[in-house]
Formats: C-alpha cells, sequence, structure tokens
C-alpha cells in the first residue's frame, strides 16, 4: 500500500512578507469526540482527591511525625549530613503537600523551615527554639486543624514565624550577598496572603 502523498508547503507571498503555511500530517488521524463523550480531566482528578480526602488527615501525621523524628534525631546527633537531610527532606515534603492535603498553614511553616536549612550559614548556631517552634508549631497545625478558629491561629502563627525566620537570615547572611539576595527575593509570604 503507498502512502499518500503529503501536500506541499503553501507560500503566500505580500507585499511586505510571506506567508508559509505547512501542512498537518496529524489531520489524518485525529478523531472528533462527540460533545456527549469529552473527557474532563479535571472533573475526574478532582474527583479522586474527593475519594482519597479522607486519608489526608493521616497522611499529614505521618509527615509531621517523620519531621518530628528527623529533628529528634537532629538533637540526637546533631546537624550531621544524614539527619541535615532527612530534616530538609521532611520539611519539604510538608511544604509540597500540606497545600493540597487541606493545611496550607502548616505548608507555609515548613517553608519557612526548608528556608533555615538551605540559607543559614551554620546550623549548630540557629538558636535551637528556632528549629523548635517550627517542629512543634507543623504539630500543632496538623493535630489540632479540626478545632474551631484554627485556621486563624495559624495563620497568624505562619507569619509570625516566617517574620522571625526571615529576620535571623537576614542578619546571619549579611556578608554573604549571594545568600541575602536569595532571602530578600520577592515570594509567597504568609502574611501577603488574603
Amino acid at each position: 500500500m503507498a502512502k499518500d502523498k503529503t501536500p506541499a508547503i503553501q507560500v503566500k507571498t505580500y507585499a511586505s512578507h510571506h506567508v508559509i503555511t505547512q501542512p498537518n500530517p496529524l489531520k489524518k488521524v485525529l478523531r472528533r469526540a462527540e460533545e456527549k463523550d469529552l473527557d474532563d480531566p479535571i472533573a475526574r482528578a478532582e474527583a479522586a482527591l474527593e475519594g482519597l480526602s479522607g486519608e489526608f488527615k493521616s497522611w499529614m501525621d505521618t509527615e509531621a511525625d517523620r519531621l518530628t523524628k528527623a529533628y529528634a534525631a537532629v538533637l540526637k546527633t546533631g546537624f550531621d549530613d544524614d539527619a541535615c537531610e532527612e530534616m530538609f527532606r521532611a520539611a519539604h515534603d510538608i511544604k509540597g503537600d500540606a497545600a493540597t492535603f487541606g493545611y496550607p498553614a502548616a505548608a507555609d511553616v515548613a517553608d519557612s523551615l526548608c528556608r533555615i536549612i538551605e540559607h543559614a550559614p551554620d546550623l549548630e548556631k540557629v538558636p535551637a527554639e528556632l528549629f523548635e517552634h517550627h517542629v512543634n508549631a507543623i504539630q500543632a497545625i496538623v493535630h489540632d486543624h479540626t478545632k474551631y478558629d484554627s485556621a486563624t491561629v495559624a495563620g497568624e502563627l505562619s507569619r509570625r514565624l516566617r517574620r522571625v525566620a526571615d529576620d535571623y537570615l537576614i542578619q546571619v547572611n549579611r556578608n554573604r550577598p549571594e545568600h541575602l539576595e536569595a532571602i530578600l527575593a520577592p515570594s509567597l509570604v504568609p502574611s501577603d496572603q488574603p
């Protein structure tokens, strides 16, 4: 069976320019769907998330506990590479998952903790209370999420922690312009959110 010959490229000439139209070889294999047969991938994704939403609380509990264990390991062994990496990964995973799971304030606090780990020049010199407050805030947000007015309190807590963390990072990085630039760069700070 011989292949159909592909139509040639068409060139339309105008006074000041040319328009080149290339034939679309995919037109032959394209199938039009009836309006009733259209698939809505967004609706399917939302339905899938709704079906999984009962699991979100246990997943967030697991992630928060993982962060607590990583912080406990840091307290026990100090900021060796493995402990630091695990604490960063745990915080980073919360940062990425929490908003999807319905815990946006936990995502903000985890982002602040990631910034500290990433930009502090010496993690051993970071006040222990700064780490402890971040870890405890995430635990409180995850475990008290269903209580009345917890969203307001969690939002205020995440804004304050971010301000304290940023103030600390600006202070310790004042002689490190490459880090200071990253710290001062505009980002979605919890106080910027409605």
